[in-house]
């Protein structure tokens, strides 16, 4: 049998993983991905995204005991994938086409059955599922193709102003963590990409770097995009900066992230110029404002940021002086208490 004929809740093997990758976005994943090889080599790996995979499987087609959706085994999402990619088949055709390419299922179980697919082509939060409780709200695909709704979807037109914005090679995710104290909250849902949430101290990165490369020819996004986006990562996360590849490989063992993350790249000094990126222009000046206008309020994040050197030496110049001041004082008013001491309790002759 073959194992894409796997019912949803049993694992795909390694082979069988590279197989629906390359169904997935026309890519031929055996030049590049090894599945086999630990999480932390520099060839990225396919685990964090099937670890996405499975976790929509359970939350949509396993739901109700796989009464929620109309899919039933690996190749069924791979024989629905490939329905939704013709360039020919809008939203409503598809949904006509399901019933007889599965067999049966209600006309919920084929929303859901949509769902679940357009998630795992885009990992994008595609449609909104009840018993999902997360914020923001997903997006809504409503009519034309997938792709036409994708591209039109991640293609704003830039709104904000970028005067005197400009990202210093200091600017990264580790520094945003330390000196903004923001946290990173690494996401599967594309759409949630450098969005700043809980009042301004959380941003969310998307760090499916192995997911972004697998785009071949065919692929529901521009290739502008998934260029800029591994561009972004590349802003964050520099290959080359030690300390960064460092405090990034700690998060990806305890978050299982995607380790070819690091691998994106490094942005010479045009590239780093704000203007130069289209598809996160908005997200990426607004978290630049946050970070320019964040100020210390912890000793860790006074340590940390450097970004005026004058008033970094400043403080901890007047913290040393501080510290010695008052050092010097104990040590005066101890001697003093043991000369008064002395006095009134001289030694025996």
């Amino acid at each position: 049998m073959d194992t894409l004929d796997l019912d949803l809740d049993v694992a795909l093997p390694p082979d069988s993983k590279l197989a629906l990758v390359k169904w997935f976005w026309g890519y031929k994943p055996a030049e590049t991905f090894d599945d086999e090889e630990p999480s932390n080599s520099p060839n990225g790996s396919l685990n964090p995204y099937f670890e996405y995979y499975y976790k929509q499987c359970e939350l949509i087609a396993l739901y109700q005991n796989e009464e929620y959706s109309s899919l039933k085994t690996h190749r069924n999402i791979v024989d629905v994938a490939a329905l939704i990619q013709q360039t020919d088949q809008d939203r409503p055709a598809v949904l006509a086409q399901l019933p007889g390419l599965l067999g049966s299922g209600t006309d919920a179980q084929q929303e859901n059955t949509l769902q679940l697919v357009s998630r795992l082509l885009t990992m994008t939060r595609i449609g909104e599922i009840p018993h999902e409780f997360i914020s923001p709200r997903p997006t809504e695909w409503k009519d034309g193709t997938l792709t036409e709704f994708v591209r039109d979807y991640f293609s704003p037109s830039p709104v904000l102003g970028h005067e005197r914005i400009k990202f210093e090679k200091t600017f990264n995710g580790l520094s945003l963590s330390l000196i903004t104290g923001l946290e990173i909250r690494w996401t599967d849902n594309l759409a949630d990409h450098l969005r700043l949430m809980n009042n301004d101290t959380t941003v969310c990165v998307f760090h499916h770097a192995t997911f972004l490369l697998s785009q071949g020819a065919s692929s529901i996004f521009l290739s502008s995009f998934v260029s800029e986006t591994l561009r972004t990562l590349a802003l964050l996360i520099p290959k080359y900066d030690k300390n960064v590849k460092t405090w990034y490989g700690i998060q990806a063992a305890k978050y299982n992230l995607d380790p070819a993350a690091t691998e994106s790249g490094y942005l010479i000094a045009d590239e780093r110029q704000v203007e130069s990126f289209r598809y996160w222009h908005d997200r990426l000046v607004v978290l630049k404002q946050v970070y320019d206008e964040s100020r210390p309020n912890t000793l860790s994040q006074w340590w940390h940021d450097r970004r005026n050197s004058v008033q970094w030496y400043t403080f901890w110049v007047a913290l040393l002086v501080l510290f010695l001041t008052v050092f010097f004082g104990l040590v005066q008013c101890i001697e003093g208490a043991l000369q008064v001491y002395v006095s009134f309790n001289p030694p025996a002759t």
